[in-house]
């Protein structure tokens, strides 16, 4: 039996300029349509990676060694232009806060049909087709009326969807979300979580969760990967790690939650990604 290889497999260090090994010989693979959580503390070195991912760490002054497998061709090796390219049409990030991802002084409308035409040749009534499709699949009207407004006049709920809409546009096979319901309330965080899973669902798209919650992770993830001081010491089914984990770090968040998931609120199961997925050169073990 040959196995499919997967979407995207990484091995990476990162050092800044005052500041040593910030990801130290980190490994990561996902597959496609797996959504994998991320857990770390402050520091650990969260944003950084998924910085590394999208070949945008350089930009803040940082050296990055290894390689970035996605769709069996390696990130490091790509030209400014390439990378472009598949920037936001393959691989695409949503971020924090869409108070700062969005342009205050362009309309919705007009933000959502940029992203569409960097990426995409085809008529006005293509991307009108494409932005309405988009804003649907996250449950937002795609009327005019919401078009015309400025980030000022949604709510930040709003806001992450329709950074979640520009996301998607052109169907990514990854989608890289760092602390993407850290800026909103209890409910809109909820509301948001079940997006994913129904985005992963629906469009098939693999999801990098970073996230310093391990309960919302264990929620919505297939696999968990515990990050601590540059490097993933542990990574496993959300069953594993709340059950058995195996890594002292790990048994310190795990005891550190005010309280723990049922089995039942655990990820959903899944065939094809109940395996833990453990490079066999990787150093996941204490």
């Amino acid at each position: 039996m040959i196995l499919e290889a997967p979407l995207l497999s990484a091995r990476l260090s990162v050092d800044y300029r005052n500041k040593q090994g910030v990801l130290r010989n980190l490994v990561l693979e996902i597959r496609r349509g797996e959504i994998v959580g991320l857990v770390g503390e402050s520091g650990s070195g969260k944003s950084t990676l998924a910085l590394a991912l999208l070949q945008l760490v350089q930009t803040k002054g940082a050296t990055l060694q290894g390689e970035v497998i996605f769709q069996n061709e390696n990130l490091l090796q790509k030209t400014e232009s390439q990378l472009r390219a598949i920037r936001g049409r393959q691989m695409s990030v949503v971020l924090q806060s869409p108070l700062t991802s969005l342009n205050p002084a362009l309309r919705i409308g007009t933000q959502l049909r940029e992203a569409w035409r960097a990426h995409a040749k085809g008529t006005a009534e293509e991307c009108t087709a494409a932005v309405g499709a988009a804003l649907q699949s996250v449950s937002l009207p795609d009327d005019e009326e919401f078009l015309k407004r400025r980030p000022s006049q949604i709510s930040v709920g709003q806001g992450q969807r329709v950074i979640i809409a520009m996301a998607i546009l052109h169907r990514p096979a990854l989608l890289i979300t760092d602390e993407p319901t850290s800026a909103l309330d209890t409910i809109t965080q909820s509301e948001i979580l079940a997006l994913f899973t129904r985005l992963n669902r629906e469009l098939g798209v693999a999801i990098l969760y970073i996230s310093h919650d391990l309960l919302s992770v264990a929620s919505l993830c297939h696999r968990i990967a515990i990050l601590r001081d540059g490097e993933i010491v542990e990574c496993a089914t959300p069953a594993v790690i709340f059950d058995s984990p195996s890594h002292p770090y790990t048994r310190e968040l795990i005891a550190a939650l005010p309280s723990r998931p049922q089995p039942k609120s655990l990820a959903p199961s899944s065939t094809h990604f109940g395996e833990e997925l453990v490079p066999s050169n990787s150093s996941y073990q204490e």
